[in-house]
């Protein structure tokens, strides 16, 4: 007696993908999520992220790769319709102990068996390793390991006579592996494959097998480039439809960008907006090197396949949710929208959110809430067209995996934006010399816009990408002369220096005094915010203000506000004297449009005393003409090296003056690298290049774990996030509950260094090993790393921070 079509699709209803939903994180409370609904979503969301990156680069020598990434991204998850598996998101508490996808292989085996090898070798990874590595060299719980060759697949996925309390004897019953079956081929419009007198615990053993063989080996470097971008695009669809966050089609940046700028463009800039491919343009701070970069990218959209991204890349996390407020505003919003709506990732939270993403499904638990969470979360780091990021955000995706295959994929067909790519240390900037090629091959395009490149880092950039590279500069007189040097052998903190500065404020000048320490620009503010207050009278609470990173990011955010609200650019006819006192770090280098009427710096490698005067006088419009920008000695080169500072100092003492021009800063930069310290940068910045490259980009062994170089990769870049102690409460509120997420707690939490964090007293941690840290914190002055020795009485600070 035959089954009725309607009984067959009951058979399907009863099948779970997700647990029930009881707190409306995935806008379907009450609702358990099918096998059949899910499947469907992921084969559409990958279609979506074919659509966006298309045909890019070494995808063009893959003309099957999207077809072979949607069959991925339909059978992903088949290993669900376990009776095992099903029990595990039905019953809180059960747990199954086997891995839905490996049993997925059995239908990669029904479905793919058409395929070439090679081809079914890819869609076997998508499906088979899209939550956890095939290889580790630790045991870190690979498939590799849990399922080694003397494994019982049939006690496992078949038949087991014996089973544990509260496992099913069969795991896959007959009518519903042959409803599932159908329903597949239906979706896919070909015949119901016949199962012939295999199991499917027989084929997923066997299939399993033929992962190994294909992947457990090396493999030549542009097939395990495809099989990361593959993974990567398997595990985003599946983001994108557990999360039921579509990616975004439009993009804030228009195509004819420059002709809606409300002035005449510059030079350079009609330059940049004529630029087919790479481009590398040098033009001073305050001459619109941003809406260059803009002109540059929407120039290049018309030219490439799918739907461009692109990715804004600066130097300092400290800086990039003021960049993202800025093209928020002034982009072009989507219909029915305010405001563009612009990605940011950030670092902790991001790597909490795409760690958790991954995780295993299970019962309606808080463990699966905080996965849903999770989902929502990291689609938030990829569904937007327009994103601002760091480095280190886009290198982490070298690491690939389930957790970071996505974040290398979105790297494909994009524009990518290197603001100010000077400021990075030698190994960093080898490390992203690497990448450029890297994103060349992913069939993106890449331009590096700063006001201070040396002659030997455009070298580098050269000799690194294949395509052709346009350099364009900004012409002479593009920015006017703004300011005076003056050179001070005494440090910023000296008793004179101090005065001096005391008599700027009582002058009514706006001061800006830029420290190379967070210690040092805490003592400043310190010593001279009662004079800032004092000169600017009764009722101006901002009349005195300190930047740095090691602010909570949401008090770094309100100071941000205030200071551009106060310290803004110039207007025409604005008064000589706007008082205030703003103390900063280097911080202040990037993405704040500040405007000063006198300025001084500790010493620092010549790009960044250049920078820094950026901001004094930033346009040039100040009645007095150029304007008193001092240098001043310190009383130690940290955190910087003694002989980089010494080419600064020799490179500033050299140069015509006093009055600095955009000639005297291309000069400093020509004499200081042509110093022994520059050229062993240069030797340096050029090692790690080729060391990066050899080791994270070559994607030979594409699915073994590399997640032990995270950490490595992580403290290169000498940073960790750390949450205070008294925000514990706070940040589980936010990061926990119905509406709670870890992105919603990134505003507490405060960026210091490795060796700072580990000097302090750390009370646990929280989220993905984010520390929680007992130390003294003022909105006013941020985080405050001394400690006193309660028997001496001796101060002592762990090595401090740049920024």
């Amino acid at each position: 007696m035959s089954t009725s079509h309607s009984t067959l699709d009951a058979l399907l209803d009863e099948v779970w993908a997700k647990s029930v939903d009881w707190t409306g994180r995935t806008g379907r409370a009450g609702h358990a999520e099918r096998l059949t609904e899910h499947s469907r979503a992921t084969w559409a969301a990958a279609r979506m992220i074919a659509g966006r990156i298309g045909t890019a680069g070494v995808l063009a020598g893959c003309p099957a790769f999207w077809a072979l990434v949607a069959l991925a991204a339909l059978l992903h998850d088949a290993g669900k319709v376990a009776e095992g598996f099903q029990r595990q998101v039905k019953l809180p508490g059960h747990r199954w102990g086997e891995r839905h996808e490996v049993l997925s292989l059995a239908y990669v085996s029904l479905f793919a068996c058409g395929l070439p090898a090679d081809e079914r070798a890819l869609v076997a990874a998508g499906v088979g390793l899209h939550h956890r590595w095939l290889c580790s060299a630790g045991g870190s719980g690979a498939l590799r390991d849990l399922y080694p060759r003397s494994a019982d697949w049939e006690r496992k996925f078949g038949h087991d006579p014996d089973p544990p309390p509260g496992q099913p004897a069969g795991q896959v019953p007959l009518r519903r592996h042959r409803r599932l079956l159908a329903w597949y081929a239906d979706q896919l419009g070909v015949s119901v494959p016949a199962d012939g007198d295999r199991r499917l615990w027989q084929r997923a053993r066997d299939q399993f097998g033929e992962l190994r063989a294909a992947w457990e080996q090396p493999v030549d470097e542009r097939r395990g480039l495809v099989a990361v971008l593959l993974h990567g695009a398997v595990t985003l669809a599946d983001h994108s439809a557990s999360a039921h966050v579509a990616l975004h089609t439009h993009l804030p940046l228009p195509e004819d960008y420059l002709s809606g700028l409300p002035y005449q463009p510059y030079p350079h800039q009609r330059q940049a907006a004529g630029t087919d491919g790479h481009l590398v343009l040098v033009a001073p701070t305050g001459s619109g090197k941003t809406e260059s970069g803009l002109a540059w990218a929407s120039r290049q959209l018309s030219g490439m396949p799918g739907q461009p991204r692109v990715v804004w890349v600066l130097p300092y996390r400290a800086s990039i949710d003021a960049a993202a407020a800025r093209f928020a505003q002034d982009l072009t919003p989507a219909p029915g929208q305010t405001a563009a709506d612009i990605g940011v990732l950030h670092g902790s939270a991001a790597l909490s959110v795409l760690a958790d993403a991954v995780s295993e499904d299970c019962a309606a638990t808080a463990v699966e809430a905080r996965k849903a969470s999770a989902r929502a979360g990291a689609m938030r780091l990829f569904a937007q067209r327009f994103r601002v990021a760091t480095a280190y955000q886009l290198l982490i995706g070298a690491i690939a995996g389930p957790r970071y295959a996505s974040v290398l994929l979105e790297q494909a067909n994009s524009l990518i934006v290197l603001d100010e790519l000077h400021a990075y240390d030698p190994q960093t900037f080898g490390r992203l010399c690497a990448c450029l090629r890297l994103w060349e091959e992913l069939g993106s395009r890449v331009a590096v816009l700063s006001a201070t490149l040396a002659p030997p880092m455009v070298e580098l950039i050269r000799e690194t990408l294949r395509q052709p590279l346009a350099f364009h500069r900004a012409p002479v007189g593009t920015a006017p002369d703004r300011h005076r040097l003056v050179l001070d052998e005494q440090p910023l903190t000296a008793p004179a220096s101090l005065d001096l500065v005391r008599s700027w404020l009582g002058d009514g000048h706006s001061v800006l005094l830029v420290a190379n320490t967070v210690a040092t620009a805490q003592a400043l503010y310190t010593a001279l915010a009662p004079a800032a207050r004092e000169a600017a009278g009764v009722g101006n609470p901002d009349a005195a203000l300190l930047l740095h990173s090691r602010f909570r990011a949401r008090d770094r955010a309100i100071i941000e506000r205030r200071l551009l609200t106060l310290h803004s650019e110039r207007r025409p006819g604005q008064p000589a004297r706007r008082g205030g006192l703003v103390v900063a770090t280097q911080a202040v280098e990037v993405s704040l449009r500040l405007d000063f009427d006198r300025g001084a710096t500790e010493l620092a490698p010549i790009e960044a005393v250049a920078q820094r005067a950026g901001r004094i006088n930033r346009l040039g419009r100040h009645p007095d003409g150029p304007v008193p920008y001092r240098v001043h000695r310190g009383e130690s080169p940290h955190p910087y090296q003694p002989e980089a500072l010494e080419a600064a100092w020799s490179a500033l003492a050299d140069a015509p003056g006093p009055v600095m021009s955009e000639q005297t800063i291309d000069h400093w930069l020509t004499l200081a690298y042509r110093s022994d310290w520059g050229r062993r940068w240069t030797d340096e910045a050029r090692r790690s290049r080729d060391a990066f490259d050899n080791t994270f980009l070559s994607f030979t062994e594409p699915f073994t774990d590399r997640e032990e170089f995270l950490d490595g990769l992580r403290e290169s870049f000498d940073t960790i996030e750390v949450l205070l102690h008294d925000d514990q409460p706070e940040y589980e509120r936010l990061t926990t509950g119905p509406d709670g997420h870890a992105l919603l707690g990134a505003g507490l939490l405060i960026p210091i260094r490795y060796s700072q964090w580990r000097a302090l007293d750390t009370t646990g941690t929280v989220g993905r090993r984010i520390p929680v840290v007992d130390a003294p914190y003022s909105p006013e002055t941020g985080l405050d790393l001394s400690r006193t020795d309660r028997r001496t009485g001796t101060v002592t600070r762990p090595g401090d921070t740049i920024l």
